[in-house]
């Protein structure tokens, strides 16, 4: 046989062994985390009892909470009762609920159902931070507030926030969550505003002349001021929560969180010295009213944040945190460059989810996959919008951002990650496709010699695929190679 004989079934071969390949390399990836579905658990909180003009702010160790290594997705929470009837806001108004995650000793002494504080100094437990930014503040992994109900938590796919990987557990310990969980009991009120916002007059509370409000002046157990003669019953609630999961996988894209705090006092570090950035972050702040005489439109209080991420990356979600007053919240790149804008959605009813007044939704930032990248270092600005055609005690101006590595970056690190799981998608992905490949030229070269040893040598050559020898089918081509390959797919398959 000639050699250009031999090269022209090759290349007749090749268009169909481009197709193998493709499928393999198209669907070997991705495939496990197709199949991975998202489970999803409800869970109540420990009951918290209330009457007219109560605080409740509880710390829930141990909480129900799904386990195993995997990747979160979302945590959906609201205030229901007894019975699972959803608590509007105009009666009892979430300040916040914060989700942590943290270490616990084994068989170390049990903490009780709630606690006042996170009690993180004792050594039986230790907290389990996000990314950052701030210095032992904010370092929840979920939190919302009144806009629960109708701002989306939700992890876009690929990505995940990884919890419960049993490498990051120190050895004598276990993972838990911690809820907190701030409530107030608003039926009554003689100024619902002002208990929500904790204005410390409203709770016969006096901490310092510069302090009017905050959540210093309506910690757990303290009571707002009611209308005369103003009688309510008790009433145990909880806090009725969401969590959907997948189970952890290698082709998951993990996330970091950061949560900014237009508040942060930063002070930059010098690397060069070991000398670490350092962010105090208040996490509350007053707005005093406009002056007298303002247009309405013009009473708009601004408040920003300069400050930049220890890690750079994708930006896969954002929204912020805000009071009742805000009008938006806004992250800023370099040179003005728009990251993320949140604003709140206000109720315009009374029932649950659209209360009147109350922000019960903020919007959140979902962009394409690399569209919106943040540099390591980037200066970032933070900007808080309110108005302030009335003072307010006790705001908050926070930006929760998800970032993770390109999704080119997560597969170049992960085929060399030292895991029997990525070894796995490792032979998926590449091993059996150059096994195909192999094998299926050595079925093409098989089928040249048997040809050529029928002919004994004589006669004139024609191949396979020309004009005097019709190509088989694409079916009966796949035939071919499927059963001359069988056998070494079936052996290394029980390698």
């Amino acid at each position: 046989m000639h050699l250009l004989d031999k090269g022209s079934i090759l290349l007749n071969y090749l268009p169909i062994l481009f197709v193998l390949l493709q499928l393999q390399f198209s669907q070997s990836y991705p495939r496990n985390y197709e199949n991975n579905k998202v489970k999803t658990e409800v869970f109540l909180s420990p009951k918290f009892v209330l009457e007219p003009g109560l605080v409740s702010n509880k710390y829930y160790f141990n909480i129900d909470f799904p386990r195993g290594h995997i990747a979160l997705k979302s945590f959906d929470a609201e205030v229901v009762d007894g019975k699972g009837n959803p608590i509007p806001l105009h009666e009892t108004y979430l300040h916040h609920w914060v989700l942590q995650r943290y270490y616990r000793r084994k068989n170390a002494g049990r903490v009780g159902n709630y606690h006042t504080d996170l009690g993180f100094q004792n050594p039986d437990q230790i907290i389990v931070g996000n990314s950052g930014v701030c210095d032992n503040a904010l370092t929840q992994y979920f939190g919302l507030g009144a806009e629960t109900r109708k701002t989306s938590t939700y992890v876009p796919d690929p990505y995940g926030i990884e919890v419960g990987n049993p490498a990051d557990v120190p050895v004598g310990y276990e993972e838990g969550w911690v809820l907190n969980v701030h409530a107030i009991d608003t039926r009554g009120a003689e100024d619902k505003l002002g208990c929500t916002e904790c204005r410390c007059d409203l709770y016969n509370m006096s901490l310092s002349e510069n302090y009017k409000g905050g959540v210093r002046c309506c910690h757990d157990e303290t009571r707002c001021k009611l209308k005369e003669g103003f009688q309510g019953v008790k009433r145990s609630l909880y806090l009725r929560y969401t969590v959907r999961y997948v189970d952890w996988e290698p082709s998951i894209v993990p996330v970091k969180i950061y949560i900014l705090d237009v508040t942060d006092v930063w002070t930059k570090g010098d690397e060069s010295r070991g000398v670490k950035d350092r962010h105090n972050c208040v996490i509350e702040y007053d707005i005093e009213s406009c002056p007298v005489g303002m247009a309405n439109d013009g009473c708009i209080h601004t408040k920003s944040l300069t400050v930049s991420l220890p890690a750079g990356g994708d930006l896969i979600y954002g929204v912020g945190h805000q009071h009742a007053g805000a009008t938006a919240t806004t992250l800023y790149g370099e040179g003005g460059r728009l990251i993320c804008s949140s604003i709140p959605n206000y109720g315009q009813g009374d029932e649950a989810g659209d209360e009147a007044g109350y922000i019960v939704g903020m919007s959140t930032c979902y962009p394409s996959p690399g569209s919106v990248k943040i540099s390591a270092g980037e200066t970032l600005t933070l900007v808080s919008n309110y108005s302030n055609e009335r003072s307010h005690t006790g705001v908050m101006g926070l930006f929760y951002i998800l970032v993770a590595d390109s999704l080119e970056k997560h597969e170049k690190s992960a085929l060399y990650a030292p895991t029997k799981a990525l070894k796995t998608i490792m032979t998926s992905k590449f091993v059996w496709p150059i096994v195909l490949f192999g094998v299926a030229l050595v079925a093409i070269l098989v089928l040249v010699f048997k040809g050529r040893k029928g002919r004994g040598g004589e006669g004139p050559f024609h191949p396979p695929f020309s004009t005097a020898a019709p190509p088989p089918s694409f079916a009966a081509t796949i035939n071919i190679l499927a059963s001359r390959s069988s056998r070494l797919i079936l052996e290394s398959r029980r390698q």
